[in-house]
């Protein structure tokens, strides 16, 4: 159970790396540049694919990690 855990963590911060980068510019969260961030945008394809996969595999190591606990 310890090395599935250490998988999905692994995998986690490849999806996380994989992702698009929302905020452009650091500078923008800072100057109050959120509309962009904050903003309607709708993920297309791959993106939808990769968020969703992120959420999953999130979900997987709190509830893989809740059970080690136990």
């Amino acid at each position: 159970m310890e090395t599935l855990l250490i998988v999905i963590s692994v995998l986690i911060i490849v999806i996380v790396l994989l992702q698009s980068n929302k905020a452009s510019d650091a500078s923008q969260i800072i100057t109050g540049g959120n509309n962009i961030l904050l903003g309607k945008t709708k993920e297309r394809g791959l993106e939808v694919i990769i968020t969703r996969l992120t959420y999953l595999l999130g979900f997987a190591f709190i509830l893989i990690s809740f059970i080690l606990s136990i």
